[in-house]
C-alpha cells in the first residue's frame, strides 16, 4: 500500500530542503531564489520502523522490506496558481494524486533567505496556499455540476449528487475547505470527494519549519501555526529541515549525537512518517521468515482478509485462516517456534481485526 504524500508550499520557504532531507538525496535542487523547483519530484523513501530491524535482528532473513511512502515535491505555489500564476499550477494535478499534504510553513528570521512577500507570517502563507487549492478545488467541481446537470434530466442518482455537489459548492466558495463540510460523511458525498480527489478534502499535516535556534522552545511563528492546526483538529509538527539537512550521509551513531546536541530525539523524517500515518489511520503489520522480514500497511481497523490481500490478491480470496503473534511477544520469547511452544501464537479467523506491529502468518487456498 503506497502511501503518498505531496509536500506544498510557497517558495523559498524549505520544501525542497526538507524533500531532499526526506528522500536522503540531493535530487531537488534547493536555491534561495522562487520555482527553483520546476517539476514535481518524486521518491520512494522506506518507513523508519525500529520494530523491523528488532524483528531482523532475531530471524536474521535473507533481506529487509520496509514499508514505503511516495512523497512529491511540487512546485511554490503563489497568489494567483489557480489561475495561472507562477509555475505552480501545473502541478495541482500532482497533489490530487496523494493521500494527504504536508504544508511547509516558514517559522524562522533570515535575511539572507528571501521570502516571495517580502516578510514573515506563517498564517497569511497558510491563508494563500489553502485559498489558491481552495480555487482550483471550486473550477474542478463546476466543471463536474456541468455535467451533473445534463446527466440529471433522466437520472436520479445523478440527480441527487448534482443536489450534493451544489451544496458543496456553496459552502467552499464561502471560503470553507471540503473538510470541515457538515455532510462530508453523506455516501454522495463521500463518492463526488474521492471521484474529484478535492485537494482541500484531504488530511492536512502543518509543518513548521524552524532554523538551529527553534528546535528548542517554540518560537511565537510556531505557536501561531500550532493554534491554527489545533483549530482545524489538524496534525502539526516542527522540524528544521536545514539540521535535517546536515544528517544526510552520516551514520546511525552519527546522527543520534548530532541531534541529541540540539536537544531533539527524532529525525525530520521518523516525524513526518509517524503523523502522517497517525493522520491517516495507518498501522504496520510484519511478517518474518528465513526469506524475508517485512513490514507491511493498512488501514487501521481492517480485517485479516484484507491485510492478506495486500500481500497478494490470492491471499485475500482464498484466507482460510491466519496465525498471529504480537510484536512485544515476538521479543520477548525471540522465535515464532518459542512464541508457539509459550501459547503465545494465536489462530485467528476472517473477523480477526489487524492490531499495529502483529506478526502475521497467513494460510490460504487457491
Amino acid at each position: 500500500m503506497g502511501l503518498g504524500i505531496g509536500i506544498v508550499g510557497l517558495p523559498n520557504v524549505g520544501k525542497s530542503t526538507l524533500f531532499n532531507t526526506l528522500t536522503k538525496a540531493q535530487n531537488a535542487e534547493a536555491a534561495n531564489y522562487p520555482f527553483c523547483t520546476i517539476e514535481p519530484n518524486r521518491a520512494v523513501v522506506p518507513v523508519p520502523d525500529e520494530r523491523i530491524e528488532k524483528l531482523a535482528s532475531l530471524v536474521k532473513p535473507a533481506r529487509v522490506v520496509h514499508s514505503t511512502v511516495d512523497f512529491v515535491d511540487i512546485a511554490g505555489l503563489v497568489k494567483g496558481a489557480s489561475k495561472g500564476e507562477g509555475l505552480g499550477n501545473q502541478f495541482l494535478s500532482n497533489i490530487r494524486e496523494t493521500e494527504a499534504i504536508v504544508q511547509v510553513v516558514r517559522c524562522f528570521d533570515n535575511p539572507d533567505v528571501v521570502h516571495v512577500d517580502g516578510s514573515i507570517n506563517p498564517l497569511r502563507d497558510i491563508e494563500v496556499i489553502e485559498t489558491e487549492l481552495l480555487l482550483s478545488d471550486v473550477q474542478i467541481l463546476e466543471k463536474k455540476i456541468e455535467r451533473l446537470q445534463k446527466m440529471a434530466k433522466g437520472d436520479k442518482e445523478a440527480k441527487l449528487m448534482l443536489d450534493d455537489a451544489e451544496v458543496l459548492l456553496k459552502f467552499m466558495n464561502e471560503g470553507s475547505p471540503a473538510s470541515i463540510f457538515p455532510e462530508k460523511g453523506k455516501e454522495t458525498v463521500k463518492q463526488l470527494m474521492n471521484e474529484l480527489r478535492l485537494m482541500t478534502s484531504k488530511k492536512t499535516i502543518y509543518c513548521a519549519n524552524v532554523d538551529e535556534n527553534g528546535l528548542g522552545e517554540h518560537n511565537e511563528y510556531v505557536k501561531n501555526v500550532a493554534k491554527f492546526a489545533e483549530s482545524r483538529k489538524a496534525d502539526w509538527i516542527k522540524i528544521s529541515a536545514k539540521v535535517e539537512e546536515e544528517l544526510i550521509g552520516l551514520s546511525e551513531e552519527e546522527r543520534y549525537e548530532f541531534l541529541e546536541s540540539y536537544g531533539v530525539k527524532k529525525s525530520g523524517l521518523e516525524k513526518v512518517i509517524r503523523i502522517s500515518f497517525h493522520t491517516l489511520g495507518l498501522i504496520s503489520f510484519f511478517t518474518a521468515g528465513p526469506k524475508e522480514v517485512r513490514a507491511w500497511t493498512v488501514s487501521k481497523g481492517e480485517k485479516a482478509p484484507q491485510a492478506a490481500g495486500v500481500i497478494h490478491t490470492d491471499f485475500e480470496k482464498g484466507f482460510i485462516r491466519v496465525e498471529v503473534i504480537g510484536y512485544n511477544d515476538y521479543v520477548k520469547y525471540g522465535s515464532e517456534a518459542v512464541c508457539k511452544a509459550a501459547g503465545v501464537m494465536r489462530v485467528e479467523g476472517k473477523e480477526y481485526v489487524v492490531q499495529d506491529g502483529d506478526v502475521m502468518h497467513f494460510l490460504f487456498n487457491v
